[in-house]
């Protein structure tokens, strides 16, 4: 997915979405000669919320639209909680959690590319569902390639989300459980993401 200029769109969106961005220099050029917000309409701060939480993610509109809507028409009792967990189950994101690429975007890539088996069988889907239970490893294959050269040192300072572990000898990462937002600081607010599509 395109996204443009990833500095500016971060900078009209107000949150550092993108990894390039999450940096002293952003914050430091976000708050230069910034003039005393305009109050925004429900529907524009709705609007920039959900443009905050599909950039994060790297997903197409039309993709994000669907998770989105999916969830308001299975009329879940916590529609904030499934959809956090629709997007955080993607395989392109588990595999940016775990470590094995540096930004969601380069995970998308790995995935495409075929690096990655899930329960020992190759994936190429970054849209792929990982469910609990689920096993998550580099393609034998892959291993020797440059994108997970030094693995063994990144996985020994990796921090996890507490629903996905590294077995470290045996480089096979498992989702223990479905993600949560508990405990978790997120730059956008889902429910006015929700809001925006019932419209």
């Amino acid at each position: 997915m395109k996204t443009g200029p990833k500095f500016k769109i971060a900078r009209r969106l107000g949150a550092p979405i993108f990894e390039k961005t999450q940096t002293a220099k952003f914050k430091l050029a976000s708050t230069e000669g910034k003039k005393r917000p305009k109050a925004k309409s429900d529907f524009a701060r709705q609007l920039i919320e959900k443009q905050k939480a599909r950039f994060t993610y790297n997903i197409s509109e039309k993709q994000f639209s669907k998770y989105v809507k999916d969830v308001i028409e299975s009329g879940s009792h916590t529609p904030t909680s499934d959809l956090f967990q629709k997007l955080e189950s993607r395989l392109d994101n588990v595999v940016y959690r775990l470590g094995l690429a540096s930004t969601r975007q380069f995970s998308r890539q790995v995935v495409s590319h075929g690096h990655i088996l899930v329960n020992g069988r190759k994936l190429n889907v970054p849209s792929y569902v990982v469910k609990a239970g689920d096993t998550i490893s580099v393609r034998e294959g892959s291993k020797s390639n440059s994108i997970f050269k030094e693995l063994d040192e990144k996985l020994k300072t990796q921090t996890t989300p507490n629903w996905i572990t590294w077995n470290i000898e045996k480089k096979t990462a498992s989702m223990l459980r479905l993600p949560t937002m508990e405990n978790q600081d997120l730059l956008f607010d889902l429910s006015a993401v929700l809001e925006y599509y019932k419209r």
